[in-house]
């Protein structure tokens, strides 16, 4: 079997966060021997994080998130605004050629989702996987507004939400699997032209999106989703997890791209 480096969950802010997976997707790069790693985190102080490509000025309501004492970062992957608060986030970096997840960005999104979807299952939630791209009708800035290829839905609701880059032949996939979520204050962090459309669009996202502790009514804690995933992704890309944590080097470089990029007004708010 293939092994694999596995970080147990830690959280952190959100800058560092992004650091850490962009620092581990660097030193992959300069490997001559790449092992692919499976990271769980969470965000402290609660964060709302924009896609690569997304508007700050437009999308964000700057006020709104520092009263509300809500971390901004920008994350070097697509898609739109997550607000991470009450979460286990994983994030998977590999080589583009693993076959554990090698292919198109859909095709990968399809590996990594089964081995997600295996550790649901274990627990009895009733997710599956969505098969349809992003709807056409008006959407928001929300991540969760609508699913994507093969991301994960109960009842048709989006339950993980998950975005892709790839850098010099190596991946990094991150998403977030929603414990508990609060809608109306990630509506409060965003722009609209007006209350009446932010309303309106508010209640169509909360039947569009959905946490765990609105759709399974048996408790479950944070440790025994990441050990049942973990035991997905072993299940299903017939692989061993190694416990890890970072190396002095991975901490050094985390720090030089913390430093000059994602605590950065440059990075987070004028691309």
């Amino acid at each position: 079997m293939d092994l694999w480096r596995y970080l147990p969950y830690a959280a952190a802010s959100g800058a560092e966060n992004m650091a850490i997976d962009e620092a581990l997707l660097l030193m992959m790069v300069q490997a001559t021997d790449p092992q692919p790693v499976l990271r769980f985190y969470g965000w402290n102080p609660a964060a709302l994080s924009l896609g690569y490509a997304q508007s700050y000025e437009r999308e964000v309501d700057e006020r709104a998130c520092q009263a509300e004492g809500i971390d901004i970062v920008r994350r070097p992957t697509g898609g739109r605004a997550v607000l991470h608060q009450y979460e286990l986030t994983y994030s998977v970096i590999a080589p583009e050629k693993d076959p554990n997840v090698s292919g198109t960005v859909t095709e990968s999104y399809l590996k990594i989702s089964k081995a997600l979807l295996s550790g649901f299952q274990a627990l009895g939630i009733p997710a599956e996987m969505s098969v349809g791209g992003v709807a056409k009708e008006t959407t928001t800035a929300a991540c969760f507004d609508a699913p994507s290829w093969y991301e994960l839905v109960v009842n048709g609701r989006k339950l993980v939400g998950s975005a892709q880059m790839r850098k010099e032949g190596m991946l990094l996939q991150h998403g977030s699997i929603l414990l508990h979520f609060d809608a109306d204050l990630l509506f409060r962090l965003l722009k609209f032209p007006n209350a009446e459309l932010r309303e309106r669009l508010l209640q169509r996202f909360k039947k569009k999106a959905c946490a765990l502790d609105e759709i399974w009514p048996q408790p479950i804690g944070r440790e025994e989703l990441e050990r049942e995933i973990c035991r997905g992704f072993c299940r299903v890309m017939e692989i061993d997890l190694i416990q890890s944590q970072l190396t002095d080097t991975e901490r050094y470089l985390m720090q030089e791209i913390l430093r000059s990029k994602y605590r950065s007004d440059t990075w987070n708010k004028k691309r």
